[in-house]
């Protein structure tokens, strides 16, 4: 839920981690945000609105986050009075002054009155105490249906109750990835940061023909960055020797030595797995892209190398830019080191790579922690990704190691 940030878009988010503005944009544009309210000045009949500060600046652009709001929530509700202090109608059937969203008003919630909008369908569902649906038509200035079970507006506070995104375990998080799915992996060079708990748990549920988003695509197996003797570190590999990539998004795929190739390279080499390459800083910004809701951007990275070819190139202040597009996810699985049962985490070290992007860049986000706690008893400055962004919760369980005996 979203309220109309254009007093305090700091304050405008609720779930218990502290947000800036482009935090709050970014949500909206990535289309997290599932209910939001305007302050409106007018509404239409066809559902546009005119946010107060358009209103209150006649021939000025002032909408703050209105404009966000309309276009990035998936419902949106319009408060405003029912008529102006000089009796002037705020409903509408045209909107006289510039529209800040077009046909985006689903609710309209006046002094007397609740207001369905469907279809350009103006339908009045509830009235004040004292008030007749005749009273509420003659003030609006566009007409309004019934609704079938009109009813008297009633002022009692709804029993609500924080989601629970807390799983048993890693196979129940992960039970419905399906054959075919894109999944954002977490890890860097080495195995720290890396969400092996998970790994383990999407290895064995079997989805097949994955394309695996992820620095690495696993070569932490082969760089032994970390790695105590004796011991093989579990990442990426054992999703790519279980046969479950059909497809890698990476930036460096290859073992730093050429006599120890990784499980992805040799899949690659056989024909197995196909590849895209995407340079680092590039991939974290088309996860990051992705995750706020911009389909693409130039870069001036890869700009005459083999990885621009065939990519829009433009030209702006004089230098080359390479079109890229966004990365967006299924499934994400992440490793972080402390999160409440509402999704807001705090990371460790490693674990804070491209786990904060790659969180936000997916349809369902699936982390593994070391330590679940109530909500409130993280600090909000500490968080950095906010439970908005996260869907399922895991806690890795104890003694839970992230290698494999070396035979």
């Amino acid at each position: 839920m979203m309220v109309d940030a254009a007093r305090n878009p700091a304050s405008a988010v609720r779930g218990g981690a502290a947000a800036g503005v482009g935090d709050v944009a970014a949500m909206l544009a990535g289309g997290r945000v599932g209910l939001a309210f305007v302050e409106a000045a007018q509404v239409s009949a066809a559902g546009d609105f005119v946010h107060w500060t358009t209103a209150e600046t006649p021939g000025l652009a002032a909408p703050g986050f209105a404009v966000d709001l309309a276009s990035g929530a998936g419902r949106l509700v319009a408060l405003m009075r029912l008529a102006d202090d000089s009796g002037a109608p705020r409903l509408v059937d045209q909107c006289p002054l510039p529209i800040d969203g077009s046909r985006c008003v689903s609710l309209i919630v006046t002094d007397v009155a609740v207001i369905r909008v469907t279809d350009g369908v103006l339908e009045l569902a509830e009235v004040a105490p004292g008030w007749t649906s005749d009273d509420i038509s003659s003030i609006a200035g566009a007409p309004l249906s019934l609704a079938s079970n009109l009813r008297e507006m009633t002022f009692e506070t709804p029993g609500l109750s924080w989601p629970n995104k807390v799983y048993a375990t890693a196979s129940e998080a992960l039970s419905d990835v399906p054959d075919g799915a894109i999944v954002n992996v977490d890890g860097f060079g080495g195995p720290g940061g890396m969400a092996h708990y998970l790994m383990t748990a999407l290895r064995d549920q079997g989805a097949k023909g994955l394309t695996m988003i992820s620095n690495t695509a696993g070569i932490a197996r082969v760089a032994r960055f970390g790695v105590p003797e004796g011991v093989t570190a579990i990442d990426h590999t054992i999703l790519v020797e279980n046969g479950q990539v059909a497809k890698a998004i990476a930036s460096y795929p290859v073992s730093p030595s050429i006599n120890r190739p990784s499980a992805f390279e040799r899949a690659y080499q056989e024909g197995e797995s196909d590849l895209e390459v995407s340079p680092q800083g590039t991939l974290a910004e088309r996860l990051r892209s992705g995750g706020a809701g911009v389909a693409a951007f130039y870069t001036p990275t890869a700009v005459g190398t083999l990885l621009g070819e065939g990519k829009e190139v433009r030209e702006i202040d004089g230098r080359q830019y390479v079109l890229e597009q966004q990365i967006i996810a299924d499934y994400c699985i992440i490793r972080g080191h402390k999160a409440d049962t509402l999704g807001n985490m705090i990371y460790k070290g490693t674990s804070r790579n491209f786990n904060p992007v790659m969180a936000t860049a997916a349809r369902v986000t699936v982390v593994e922690v070391d330590e679940i706690v109530e909500p409130g008893q993280l600090n909000p400055e500490e968080i950095v990704t906010p439970g908005i962004f996260v869907n399922r919760i895991v806690r890795r369980p104890e003694g839970f190691s992230p290698y494999l005996e070396t035979a």
